[in-house]
C-alpha cells in the first residue's frame, strides 16, 4: 500500500498540518531545554583551599617553601563566584580528590538517555508515538523538579540519570510523529529544519536562564517550566494514523484521517482503506529491536546508522564540552557554539530539500571533519572560527542524518529504529565528558578525535543506499528491496 498516496486527499499544507507542524515544534522545547544543562549545573568555578583569616607563616618567615608538606584542602574550598553563585560543584566540593565525579555524573545522565531510547522505542512501536511523547514530556519536567531538591551528590546523580531517560525520548517521539503524520515537502521541512530550529532555540534559553539565575537550584526549577506549558498539547494532535495502519488499526486511522479532512474542508473517500490493502500489516505486528538485524540489507543499514550516530554524537558532544577549554566568557561561548547550529541546520533543510542525502551528509561531515583537524595547525585567533565551522558541519550532517535515517527505516518498526540510534547516540555522548582528559597528553588531541570521528562517519555513509525522492518504507520487506 502507497499510504502517501492513499492520504493525498488531504493536501499537504492545511489547518490539519499546520497546527501538527506547530504543535509538535513547541513539544521538544523541554528536550531541547535540558540537553546540555550539564554544562551549567556542573560548571566548576575558579576555587582555591579556603584559608582561615587567622592562618599566615609570619610566625616563621625564615621557612623553606619547598620543604613544606601538601595536604587537602582540611578547611573547604572557596570559589569565584564572578559567573555562579552555585553549581553541584561548588554545593558538594566536586575538586581535587572528588573531581572524578564532574565526568561520572555526565555519563549517568547520558546513560539515562541510552536506556530511555532503548525502552522508548519498543514502547512507541507497541502502544504509539503519543503516549510515548507525552510521557517523556511528563519526566523531563517531574524530575527537572526534583533535582532542585537533591540533598546530596549521590540522589543528584540517580535524579540526573531518570532526567535523561526523557530527553532525547522527547525529541524522537516528536520527530517520528511528524516524520509520519506529514507528507512531502512539509515533512522535509518540519524534520530537517523547523523542529531542530526549535530546538536550538530553546537549547539558547539555557544560558539566557543561568545568566539570570546563577543558582544552580533555581535553574532546575525554571527547565521544568517547559514541560508544564506543554500539558494541553494532548488533546491538539491525533495519533500517527500511518502507525495505526502499520498495527492493523484500520477504524482508528480511518477516524483520525476523516477529522482531518473535516479540519482541511475537504471530502474524504467513502472508502479510504481497500480491503484489499488490509493484509499486510496484520503479519508484522510484533516486532521489536532484534528485527532491525533479521533480514542482511536491513541488518548493513542499521549497523552502519548506529556505528555514525556514534562517531557524530562523540563529535557533537565534545565540541560542547570542550566549550570549556575556549577562553571568553562562558555564557558568550555557549550562546555562539549553539546559535552555529542554526545556519547549520538551515542549510541541511536546503540539502534534503534539494540534494541526495547521502552526498549532502558526507558534505558537511567532511567539512566539519577537515576544519577540527586543521586546528593544530593554525594560530589561537581563528581558533574560535574553525571551532565554530566545526561545529557547522556536524550540525548540518546531524540534521541530514535525522532525515535519513527515518526514510531507511519502515514504518512497522521506525520508531525502534531511530530510538535505536539514538541509543548509539547516547554511547558516545557518554564517552565525550571524558574527552577532556585527553588535552594532559597533548591540549589539541580532543579536537583532532573529534575531527577524526567525523571523518569516520563520512566513510560509512559512503556504503548506505540514496532515499532521496523515494516513497517511505512500510515493511521490512521494502527495506530489503533498496540497493545502494
Amino acid at each position: 500500500m502507497d499510504y502517501e498516496e492513499t492520504v493525498s486527499f488531504l493536501g499537504s499544507w492545511g489547518p490539519f498540518q499546520r497546527k501538527v507542524f506547530f504543535v509538535l515544534c513547541a513539544t521538544c522545547v523541554p528536550a531541547g531545554s535540558n540537553l546540555l544543562s550539564v554544562i551549567f549545573l556542573l560548571a566548576t568555578p575558579p576555587h582555591h583551599c579556603h584559608i582561615p583569616v587567622q592562618s599566615n607563616l609570619s610566625q616563621d618567615p625564615e621557612v623553606l617553601i619547598s620543604t613544606l608538606k601538601q595536604e587537602a584542602c582540611e578547611d573547604g574550598w572557596t570559589y569565584s563566584t564572578e559567573y555562579f553563585q552555585s553549581t553541584v560543584v561548588t554545593e558538594f566540593d566536586l575538586v581535587c580528590s572528588e573531581q572524578w565525579k564532574q565526568p561520572l555524573t555526565s555519563f549517568v545522565y547520558f546513560l539515562g538517555g541510552l536506556c530511555g531510547c532503548f525502552i522508548s522505542g519498543q514502547l512507541s512501536d507497541r502502544f504509539g508515538r503519543k503516549p510515548v511523547l507525552f510521557g517523556s514530556v511528563a519526566v523531563l519536567t517531574v524530575f527537572s523538579s526534583a533535582l532542585a531538591f537533591a540533598p546530596s551528590w549521590s540522589v543528584f546523580t540517580l535524579l540526573f540519570f531518570l532526567l535523561g531517560l526523557g530527553q532525547i525520548t522527547c525529541y524522537i517521539a516528536s520527530f517520528v510523529l511528524g516524520s509520519e503524520i506529514l507528507v512531502g515537502s512539509t515533512r522535509i521541512l518540519f524534520c530537517s529544519l523547523c523542529l531542530n530550529f526549535v530546538y536550538v532555540v530553546s537549547m539558547m534559553l539555557l544560558p539566557a536562564t543561568a545568566y539570570v539565575v546563577r543558582s544552580w537550584r533555581h535553574l532546575s526549577l525554571m527547565m521544568a517550566t517547559p514541560g508544564l506549558a506543554c500539558i494541553p498539547l494532548w488533546w491538539m494532535i491525533p495519533e500517527s494514523p500511518r502507525w495505526l495502519v502499520s498495527r492493523g488499526r484500520w477504524q482508528e486511522a480511518d477516524l483520525v484521517l476523516r477529522s482531518a479532512a473535516l479540519e482541511n474542508r475537504v471530502e474524504a473517500p467513502q472508502v479510504i482503506f481497500p480491503t484489499t490493502e488490509k493484509t499486510e500489516s496484520q503479519e508484522e505486528q510484533s516486532l521489536n529491536f532484534l528485527d532491525l538485524l533479521k533480514t542482511a540489507n536491513i541488518r548493513r543499514i542499521t549497523i552502519k546508522l548506529w556505528l555514525i550516530w556514534i562517531s557524530n554524537s562523540i563529535s557533537y558532544f565534545g565540541l560542547s564540552f570542550n566549550m570549556s577549554t575556549i577562553y571568553g566568557n562562558p555564557f558568550l561561548n555557549y550562546i555562539l557554539l549553539t546559535a552555529v547550529e542554526l545556519p547549520g541546520y538551515f542549510a541541511s533543510w536546503l540539502a534534503t530539500r534539494n540534494f541526495p542525502r547521502r552526498l549532502s551528509f558526507i558534505s558537511f561531515a567532511l567539512l566539519g571533519s577537515l576544519a577540527l583537524l586543521f586546528m593544530q595547525f593554525t594560530i589561537d585567533t581563528i581558533t574560535m572560527a574553525l571551532v565554530l565551522l566545526g561545529k557547522f558541519g556536524v550540525l548540518a550532517g546531524v540534521g541530514v542524518l535525522y532525515v535519513y535515517s527515518g526514510e531507511l527505516s519502515p514504518t512497522v518498526i521506525r520508531n525502534t529504529a531511530m530510538s535505536s540510534c539514538a541509543m548509539f547516540s547516547r554511547m558516545g555522548s557518554s564517552v565525550s565528558p571524558y574527552l577532556l582528559e585527553m588535552a594532559v597528553f597533548y591540549p589539541l588531541l580532543p579536537w583532532i578525535i573529534v575531527g577524526a570521528l567525523s571523518f569516520l562517519s563520512v566513510l560509512l555513509c559512503i556504503f548506505l543506499p540514496e532515499t532521496f525522492r523515494q516513497p517511505l518504507p512500510d515493511t521490512i520487506q521494502q527495506v530489503s528491496l533498496t540497493q545502494r
